[in-house]
């Protein structure tokens, strides 16, 4: 199996091109690749694949080899591999994903290698049926209290494709997000579980952003996560429609504009390119 490792400001994934392999078992790959010690290493697995609809379809696993909706970084690193590899000759493409079509424009350097590329995420998805969460489905859960065993938060629950759970706090640097993190993914609240995002406004212009991702942890960085951010800042009176968001692995340019669509840009990274043979083919 032939791969390409990319990180978007350190959200790193195996990537694998469809185009011309098949991948059979992908969720049982990702978590043999994902790990760290015994694999390549990374949050996850990206299919690259051809589209009926679009110039390419991306599937996204988590590195527990369960199937995310979309992947902000992600999608940016396959819009950088799809233009590098001409598979695509254009700046501007369409990507599919489960969470719907996603629009990209792509800006190269001197050697025509694509450094950033603005992704339209989408608007936000604020009823609680489209997480899923429990309760009335038609309802938004904007500001709501979510309690722990012994901690309660002021939660803003939303859909950017995937579903986030954005609370803001005083100290992003002090938030225990090992033992807060695991605990609000899995809150009875969220069936299919959940990403959560711990937030410090810095201003109205920036934020510093940690995530705890379902199915992989703590993430450097998380793109769906950062521009649920930019929503809830915006929704809640803490920050304007345009941020820089500071995630733990870089930092990220988001803009909720007035037409509903969250616009993020940032860069796309290759780390490196091989070939994967499981262990057992080895011996």
């Amino acid at each position: 199996m032939r791969f390409v490792k990319m990180q978007g400001i350190g959200n790193d994934y195996v990537y694998i091109d469809g185009f011309d392999q098949q991948i059979e078992q992908p969720e049982r790959l990702a978590a043999r690749v994902s790990d760290r010690h015994f694999g390549i290493g990374g949050d996850g697995l990206i299919l690259i694949l051809p589209s009926q609809i679009a110039d390419a379809r991306m599937r996204v696993f988590n590195a527990d080899g369960s199937e995310a909706q979309m992947c902000g970084n992600g999608i940016r690193c396959v819009a950088k591999y799809l233009y590098e590899a001409r598979r695509v000759q254009r700046r501007e493409l369409t990507i599919e994903t489960a969470a719907g079509l996603r629009q990209l424009q792509l800006r190269t350097d001197a050697a025509d290698r694509v450094v950033q590329v603005s992704v339209d995420m989408g608007a936000p998805r604020l009823q609680r049926s489209a997480l899923p969460m429990t309760g009335p489905p038609d309802e938004q859960a904007l500001g709501v209290r979510l309690e722990l065993a012994d901690q309660a938060f002021e939660a803003y629950c939303l859909s950017m494709g995937n579903p986030h759970c954005v609370i803001f706090v005083p100290d992003v640097a002090a938030v225990p997000l090992a033992l807060w993190g695991p605990q609000i993914e899995t809150h009875a609240w969220f069936p299919e579980r959940i990403n959560v995002e711990f937030v410090q406004v810095l201003s109205p212009e920036a934020v510093r952003q940690r995530t705890w991702e379902r199915g992989a942890g703590e993430t450097l960085a998380c793109g769906t996560g950062a521009s649920a951010v930019t929503v809830a800042g915006f929704l809640s009176g803490r920050t304007g429609r345009r941020i820089r968001n500071q995630l733990t692995g870089g930092e990220l340019e988001l803009y909720y504009s007035e037409e509903g669509p969250v616009i993020m840009t940032g860069p796309a990274v290759e780390v490196c390119r091989g070939t994967f043979v499981p262990a057992e083919l080895l011996t």
